[in-house]
């Protein structure tokens, strides 16, 4: 199934990038690039690093110049986040490209790979929580407490699981199709962005 293996691949980036919890540690993708799982990784991989960037970005203490290069650097993982999501639709549109779509068949709010950007938050959110979960610098009531959301979270996951299962069957059946839109983010492009095209040389 495709929400296990996709589930499998995650755990393995964070793990993977926990080992070293460093934002500037390269990544060590060990699947080959024909394969789904290197996307899934990448993918992975972009969100760990850039969900780490946050974190380092609200230190009260931080130095303004180190958030600023911080902020470039969240910029730049933003549109590798998206690029990483459009890379995997083209690989569901490439594999589903032959379906016969039926003439009652649906689109969807989003595309499977938006759904699958989801997905890789909530175990990165799942692994995170589990954590609090097992610190020994807080007490009893802070623990049981993020046991409870991580009891949601879990449960979040099952359905998260769930929808995107069926979704896919949906397509290869061909009750719903896929229709992708480029995000044109515009604030990173000079052409776009009156901030940037608006400065005087």
């Amino acid at each position: 199934m495709l929400t296990e293996l996709a589930w499998k691949v995650f755990n393995q980036a964070i793990n993977d990038y926990h080992k070293y919890d460093d934002v500037n540690h390269e990544i060590e993708n060990p699947y080959k690039k024909e394969q789904f799982e290197h996307l899934l990784y990448h993918k992975n991989w972009v969100d760990t690093v850039q969900w780490h960037y946050e974190d380092i970005i609200r230190d009260p203490q931080i130095d303004p110049k180190e958030a600023l290069t911080l902020k470039r650097k969240i910029d730049a993982s933003n549109q590798l986040r998206t690029d990483m999501v459009e890379y995997i639709d083209s690989y569901f549109l490439d594999k589903y490209k032959d379906v016969k779509i039926l003439p009652n068949a649906k689109i969807n709010t989003e595309s499977p790979a938006w759904a699958i950007d989801r997905f890789s938050i909530l175990a990165l959110k799942i692994y995170h929580m589990e954590q609090e979960t097992k610190r020994t610098d807080v007490d009893d009531a802070h623990r049981a407490a993020c046991q409870k959301k991580l009891d949601v979270l879990n449960e979040q996951h099952n359905d998260l699981a769930t929808a995107i299962e069926e979704l896919i069957e949906d397509i290869e059946a061909g009750r719903k199709y896929m229709k992708v839109y480029k995000q044109m983010k515009m604030y990173n492009d000079p052409n776009l962005n009156p901030v940037l095209y608006g400065v005087k040389k």
